[in-house]
């Protein structure tokens, strides 16, 4: 389950989230789990873009409308609505100078024979200028929402409901953002990696200029050389699963954030034998909030646990 927290040093803010599933994770998935896992990934990717326009005031109401289908239907508290413009005048009756967080604690998805996915999602809600005097609200949330398919790997939200199953007030108001954001990158480049299409072009869109990844196969700083890797080493097996762990995000400079993450990789050869691996990566980011996604400035790659059959 993720959790973010935050403490403050030197004046940066640190937010660390705690795992979200043991380092054995990944040896539990199933043949179909790991042939699924791309779609996974790209509903996750979706759905940690949802709480940027309420997280961030710089970005912008296109990015939002991006991963809403154009019928989409939204059932909360506020009311009901149907489709882009009910969903953009929903967006404008919210206060500017409110400040929301919202922390993921739990997430199930299941992808239907037809590609259909249904993602139930559970998180605590902070709001600061609801209340009075600077109090903060606090809020446990579920969302029922169903996705499609799209000719990308990420998927466009067709239904949300959101309910609500408790109130309080929290101490403090704990400031999220950074941590959907770089969750989002993480879910997004998962499920291009993982992808069977192969797809080169949409990375193009994650990278920074000047990017370095360096690989245990070596250094990559060019798409050419990004090319060779990803139809060569990346593309070794028939189908792949990465499980995030041990993710942690930290502010090093005006829009710039370093972050380390923990991969349990699950692949299967051609031949159908299941492989395992565990990596550590840290990463270092840029992002501009009216961009779609965040983009990556440098990966650095360390092996845990080397590649072998699964048991």
């Amino acid at each position: 389950m993720f959790k973010a927290s935050v403490v403050r040093a030197a004046g940066v803010a640190l937010f660390v989230a705690l795992p979200l599933l043991p380092a054995s994770a990944a040896s539990t998935l199933t043949p179909v789990e790991v042939r699924q896992s791309y779609i996974k990934h790209g509903a996750l990717a979706q759905l940690r873009r949802w709480y940027q326009i309420y997280e961030n005031s710089e970005t912008t109401i296109e990015n939002q409308l991006d991963i809403l289908s154009p019928g989409i239907t939204l059932k909360s508290g506020l009311g009901e609505g149907t489709g882009h413009e009910a969903y953009k005048q929903r967006i404008a009756q919210l206060p500017k100078t409110w400040k929301n967080a919202h922390s993921i604690t739990g997430t199930n998805i299941t992808v239907g024979a037809d590609g259909a996915i249904k993602l139930d999602v559970a998180l605590t809600y902070l709001n600061q200028g609801m209340k009075p005097d600077g109090a903060v609200r606090a809020a446990d949330l579920t969302y029922t929402t169903e996705m499609q398919a799209t000719a990308t790997v990420l998927p466009v939200f067709t239904s949300i409901e959101i309910k609500q199953l408790s109130e309080s007030t929290a101490p403090a108001f704990k400031d999220v953002y950074p941590a959907n954001r770089m969750m989002s990158l993480i879910h997004y480049w998962l499920a291009l990696i993982e992808d069977p299409k192969r797809n080169l072009e949409p990375f193009k869109e994650i990278f920074a200029d000047g990017y370095e990844l360096q690989f245990s196969s070596g250094k990559i700083s060019d798409f050419k050389a990004f090319e060779t890797w990803f139809r060569g080493p990346a593309s070794a097996v028939a189908a792949s699963s990465h499980r995030i762990s041990n993710f942690s995000t930290q502010a090093t400079g005006p829009n710039t954030y370093a972050l380390k993450v923990d991969f349990d990789w699950q692949g299967i050869l051609p031949d159908g034998k299941a492989m395992l691996a565990r990596t550590r990566q840290m990463w270092t980011v840029v992002d501009n909030p009216k961009e779609r996604f965040a983009r990556i400035k440098s990966v650095a790659v360390e092996v845990l646990e080397p590649f072998r059959p699964k048991p």
